[in-house]
């Protein structure tokens, strides 16, 4: 079997589960491809995204395609969230067993603003609407107590929070904030009443959003030439989620796990050694 192909198998793992997946904007998305696969498994979910993207994106047609519905909310706005989670569970009928964090944005790359001259009112939104909407949506939810006990709270990082893209700018340091604020907060849902949360290291993936940032071909194109796996997708990134929203990972919670085919683990591939020895020649 192709490993990058998607297992069409169902196995019931969210059976009974209801969840909450933000970011969902087109069939690039990975929250598309994750939708996707947990309707496939039994769960039951309410789709949600800003306004703006709302309007941008083709989210209805994912909610018509997986039987959900549809609920604006801007992530920094605490009163969104509320209404959300408000609306979310008196809509699925229960408290919520897990939740997709795809939420990511700086006005600097959008405006390719050099590193070292950011706009540092863009820099705060970046953290803001990156990093700290995590935060806001993790406090309402303690604060309503509306998540189930034992329930998974995934949000989706990359290696930059950990080494230097030189393109990435400043969604690096909210990288590094959002894997933080996972460990801090997961350690106080764990206490309050067994509810994982962690983040999950993607490889580069062709989105809306990735596409954006500048090199993105060349460092995708490494990273899959580096990584003994290639570049992990879209749907199996969306296989991973679901695991990690299941009971089958019940144990495991405040990590950073990698799915990048192995490349966080690669030093260098003997596929860039031939690339750089052929320029040498």
């Amino acid at each position: 079997m192709n490993r990058k192909t998607q297992i069409s198998m169902a196995f019931n793992l969210l059976k009974g589960k209801r969840g909450i997946i933000f970011g969902a904007l087109d069939e690039r998305s990975i929250s598309w491809s994750v939708a996707e696969k947990c309707k496939e498994e039994g769960a039951e979910f309410v789709l949600t995204n800003a306004p703006i993207a709302l309007r941008m994106g083709k989210i209805n047609s994912l909610a018509e395609k997986t039987g959900s519905i549809v609920i604006p909310a801007d992530a920094t706005s605490m009163e969104d969230l509320e209404n959300l989670i408000s609306q979310s569970m008196e809509k699925l009928g229960g408290k919520i067993d897990f939740v997709l964090h795809s939420i990511g944005m700086s006005p600097n790359v959008r405006k390719k603003k050099a590193y070292t001259d950011l706009n540092h009112d863009w820099f705060h939104k970046t953290i803001d609407i990156s990093a700290m909407s995590f935060h806001r949506l993790m406090q309402t939810l303690y604060k309503m107590d509306a998540m189930a006990s034992g329930g998974s709270i995934l949000t989706l990082s990359y290696m930059a929070a950990q080494r230097t893209f030189p393109d990435y700018s400043d969604m690096a340091e909210a990288k590094s904030m959002l894997e933080s604020i996972t460990r801090s907060f997961g350690y106080h849902y764990g206490v309050k009443n067994g509810v994982r949360v962690n983040s999950i290291s993607q490889s580069p993936t062709m989105t809306t959003a990735g596409s954006g940032v500048g090199g993105f071909d060349a460092f995708f194109n490494y990273a899959d030439q580096t990584a003994p796996l290639g570049n992990a997708d879209s749907a199996s990134c969306a296989d991973y989620c679901v695991s990690l929203f299941s009971d089958l990972t019940r144990m495991v919670t405040m990590q950073n796990l990698y799915h990048d085919g192995g490349f966080s683990s690669v030093g260098i591939s003997a596929k860039v050694m031939e690339t750089f020895a052929g320029k040498e020649e």
